[in-house]
């Protein structure tokens, strides 16, 4: 699914001339590499602060802790994404009221957004889910309309944009993860949260360390959530070859796009290939969705094919947010995605003879299901 090796021996030199100084100096939290990582991942994201943290878990958590938001408060987000999406609302006490997807997106249906509005709703979570953009338009309107903070978890789509605006970069907030399988990874656990206000940007800063101001001194109770220079020093030496990667991912994309076009068309019933309503789609996941999604997988994995699935289990039926009260069929949607959808490996790495591979693969697979259905 992804070749972190090759990738590293790509650009191996530079990130031992990156990493070295920190070694060196023996800073490893914050300090002033942290701080040109932070400039450098906010200027892409067309926005004036970043604050580094821990995790892309952590990111969402700090975001929606400088707002305030706790016990009595509700969220509204998607049923269909990473758990870390709705963990962090209820690590804080809050509730996360879930809406359905988009079936061809993947993403929030963000005109269901409106109908969950109450009198406890605080905020919203979309999520850019696979790398492509929600739609931002619709929910900020929402947002508007009803005084409520708007948190991007874009931790799949740095880099990606829609309708003129960047991923993470229409918000209040915008979160980012740097875990090694992104597209812009480090070698361990980071993220970062970015925001074009100075008072959100110096709450997330202040929370991100405890909440101490200076000298020992805590005006708030904040957490551990600092990012360590040694992953600052790798996002920093990766980050200038982020487009290219992305755009090989596109490319990857479209490749496969054209090879199982014609099959998905005569038979719509067996493959449905992801739909892109972005400018720029990061492609963090190319998902598909296919029938007898299991079997095909299975097949695949015998022709020495990896492929994923995110997510097996929309949030609203995972156990432990039973206490929700939600049953199988409030969210069809994403109840069907779970059943269907299948990643193919996409990364920036892989070859023309890669992709044809897999595609051939696939094909063979789900054409012998065709004659046995």
């Amino acid at each position: 699914m992804i070749d972190l090796e090759a990738q590293y021996r790509s650009i191996r030199s530079e990130i031992e001339a990156a990493v070295a100084p920190v070694v060196a100096s023996q800073r490893f939290v914050l300090g002033p590499v942290v701080e040109e990582c932070e400039a450098a991942v906010a200027a892409y994201a067309g926005r004036r602060f970043g604050i580094g943290v821990s995790s892309g878990t952590d990111a969402l958590l700090v975001a929606l802790m400088a707002e305030g938001i706790g016990a009595g408060d509700e969220v509204i987000t998607t049923c269909f994404s990473f758990f870390a999406t709705a963990g962090a609302m209820v690590r804080l006490g809050a509730t996360p009221v879930f809406a359905d997807i988009d079936a061809k997106t993947f993403n929030i249906d963000a005109h269901a957004v409106e109908r969950l509005v109450t009198k406890r709703t605080r905020a919203i979570v979309p999520v850019h889910l696979y790398g492509q953009m929600a739609d931002m338009r619709a929910i900020l309107e929402t947002a508007r309309r009803h005084d409520l903070v708007v948190v991007e978890d874009a931790a799949q789509a740095l880099g990606g944009s829609r309708d003129g605006a960047r991923a993470g970069s229409v918000g209040h907030y915008g979160c980012f993860s740097f875990y090694p399988t992104k597209n812009l990874g480090g070698f361990g656990d980071g993220g970062m949260v970015v925001t074009g206000n100075h008072d959100r940007a110096s709450r997330v800063r202040e929370l991100r360390a405890h909440g101490e101001g200076a000298g020992y001194i805590h005006r708030v109770v904040g957490g551990n959530f600092r990012l360590d220079a040694l992953q600052a020093a790798v996002v920093n030496a990766k980050l200038p070859h982020l487009d290219d990667w992305n755009r090989a991912r596109r490319r990857n994309a479209s490749l496969y796009n054209e090879l199982l076009g014609d099959f998905a068309t005569r038979h719509p019933d067996l493959l449905e290939l992801p739909a892109n309503r972005a400018e720029r789609h990061t492609f963090h996941q190319y998902v598909a969705k296919i029938a007898r999604r299991d079997e095909v997988r299975a097949e695949l994995a015998q022709a020495g094919v990896e492929t994923g699935v995110y997510y097996p289990l929309p949030l609203h039926l995972q156990e432990c947010f039973r206490s929700l009260g939600h049953n199988k069929g409030d969210f069809p949607a994403a109840e069907r995605a779970a059943e269907c959808v299948l990643a193919l490996p996409v990364h920036s790495e892989l070859g023309q003879e890669q992709v044809v591979h897999v595609a051939d693969t696939l094909l063979g697979v789900l054409s012998r299901q065709s004659r046995t259905r």
